[in-house]
């Protein structure tokens, strides 16, 4: 899933800096593809530790440990962007962002249609 958003985002760096014509968009969605995939990738890991497959409660608390992990990173990277990315563009940023949000929702319904035929 994180690998699928990490394309995602490329694409629509890419396609921002096409349709722009301006680098600044491209490093804008990066960096808003970026504050998804990162915490996602961080949350992927924490989630398959040894630790986290101990024991049915255990999961369960390693799991809202790292969702709120992958939320505080996510946040702190939004909140750091104007400082870290120069010229920011805050619709290319969030555009790369949902886009990115909802890889979920096209995997899930693809993997659901997929497992029914």
């Amino acid at each position: 899933m994180v690998a699928a958003q990490a394309v995602v985002g490329g694409v629509v760096a890419a396609l921002a800096w096409l349709l722009m014509g301006e680098p600044s968009y491209f490093w804008s969605a990066l960096y808003g593809a970026g504050t998804v995939v990162l915490p996602g990738a961080l949350m992927a890991r924490g989630m398959t530790s040894r630790l986290s497959s101990m024991a049915p409660g255990v999961s369960a608390v390693s799991f809202m440990f790292w969702e709120m992990v992958k939320l505080g990173v996510s946040v702190a990277l939004l909140v750091g962007a104007p400082r870290l990315v120069p010229h920011l563009s805050w619709p290319a940023l969030l555009v790369a962002l949902v886009l990115c949000i909802k890889v979920y929702w096209v995997a899930l319904a693809w993997r659901g249609r997929k497992t029914t035929s």
